[in-house]
């Protein structure tokens, strides 16, 4: 039970990574079937699949694309006003304070781009709680599907280069997980901000 806790967490971290691959896989013909013996014990499952097609999945896909929508909006919303600011600057003569208008601006762009990619941190770090809570409903429906297979070893089905798939868990357990949870609610998650760093070209580096 431990051994698959620790594999279906591991792969629903690295689903979102991934998807954009596996929809690519999806969309493409399909090789010719190596076929053979079904080779007891040995089972497939792909966390991909998992992922893409539960009803729970495809709702967490969806509220984290909103949440990514709402921070991009607000950042172009921020850079739509530097870039005003900026234009504003435009040819007008050189002279203190111009100059010091001109480092302000720089200084909010660098603030910007800080933004920017604090927002993308805590986009990320909202998709693996998200991942790891599907994760966690999935467990008790694998470890339900892996038990009535009679499996003795589970793998990865995107790294098998071939073969008999009849032991393949992955419609089975979307069923299964469709049945458990369909949708869930979270928010966006808070990370503390880090220290702003020097830009190498400032320090002569």
């Amino acid at each position: 039970m431990m051994n698959l806790r620790i594999y279906l967490t591991t792969a629903f971290l690295l689903a979102a990574a991934t998807g954009a691959s596996a929809q690519s896989s999806d969309a493409a013909p399909a090789a010719q079937p190596l076929g053979g013996p079904v080779v007891p014990g040995v089972c497939l499952l792909s966390r991909e699949a998992i992922f893409a097609n539960a009803l729970v999945g495809k709702a967490a896909s969806a509220q984290l694309a909103e949440l990514t929508r709402a921070a991009q909006t607000e950042i172009d919303r921020q850079r739509t006003l530097l870039e005003t600011d900026a234009k504003a600057l435009e040819g007008q003569p050189d002279n203190a304070q111009l100059k010091q208008r001109r480092d302000a601006l720089g200084e909010r762009w660098q603030a910007l781009r800080l933004q920017a990619a604090h927002d993308s941190r805590e986009i990320e770090a909202t998709r693996a709680k998200a991942q790891d809570r599907i994760a966690t409903e999935a467990q008790p429906v694998i470890a339900q599907v892996y038990g009535q297979k009679k499996c003795g070893l589970l793998f990865d089905r995107n790294s098998a280069l071939g073969g008999n798939f009849a032991n393949d868990l992955t419609a089975e357990v979307v069923l299964g997980l469709d049945a458990r949870i369909q949708a869930m609610s979270f928010e966006r998650e808070r990370l503390p901000r880090e220290p702003a760093r020097a830009d190498p070209a400032d320090t002569g580096a």
